[in-house]
């Protein structure tokens, strides 16, 4: 039996760790950072809660006798990724990374790119007068200083400062395009924030905002940490899996 660590709190990564569990050959563990209330668990091992950053992972790597590191963190969990990439080389641990693909442009998209969430705040006030804002709570305050109204969608309330006229909707998808159509359109909403996180669950609100001709901010993904080796589904993860085994 092979054990093997997936960094999780994606869909991909529950998915992996279904395949891995019903799988004999493999011992999974799945990792959730502990941020979400009532995260959806992935079969196999949980373990919640953070390892005491790069050294810490690194000795649960080498006492636990870990084969492989699956990373399938958000594409935004910048800080997990470059830990278990300083890990992966100090406990000789191979790593890969699981990232789904980022959202393409289409036909009749008016979008505009940001490095970051500060970037992307300094934007709206060229482009429209009511904002909907759905980039998560970590970095939310780097909208306080918006003048503009700003309807921000999470899954939990952020940390202040928070921006004058701020209405919060707690809520966590997969949304649907119906329900998105029905949101910009009863909170008056101009322009859209949000974070190229890929993906089908999050995506209508994308379809949405190109159907009523609303400019998107697009938060640019971090870049990943030099030298890991990255898939974009669970089943090329299953087989670089195979392949190490």
């Amino acid at each position: 039996m092979r054990r093997v660590l997936v960094l999780g709190g994606t869909a991909e990564a529950r998915t992996l760790a279904a395949a891995l569990a019903a799988d004999p050959a493999w011992r999974v563990t799945s990792s959730l950072a502990g941020r979400t209330a009532e995260p959806r668990l992935p079969e196999g091992e949980v373990r919640s809660g953070g390892f005491g950053g790069a050294a810490g992972l690194a000795a649960w790597l080498r006492a636990e006798r870990v084969d492989a590191i699956v990373d399938a963190t958000h594409p935004f969990a910048a800080g997990i990724s470059r830990h278990a990439a300083e890990a992966s080389g100090t406990a000789g641990v191979p790593l890969l990374a699981l990232r789904r693909p980022g959202w393409s442009a289409g036909p009749g998209d008016r979008w505009h790119s940001a490095a970051t969430l500060r970037e992307a705040a300094g934007l709206l006030a060229a482009l429209g007068t009511r904002a909907l804002v759905t980039t998560g709570r970590q970095g939310f305050a780097a909208f306080a200083e918006v003048e503009l109204p700003v309807v921000a969608r999470m899954v939990r309330p952020p940390e202040p400062p928070l921006p004058r006229g701020f209405r919060l909707l707690l809520d966590r998808g997969p949304f649907t395009l119906e329900g998105e159509r029905a949101l910009l359109r009863d909170h008056r909403i101009d322009v859209l924030v949000t974070k190229d996180s890929g993906g089908p669950a999050t995506a209508p609100k994308l379809t949405a905002a190109r159907e009523a001709g609303l400019p998107v901010v697009l938060v640019r993904r971090p870049a990943p940490p030099a030298g890991v080796p990255s898939v974009a589904s669970p089943e090329e993860a299953l087989s670089w899996l195979a392949g190490r085994a």
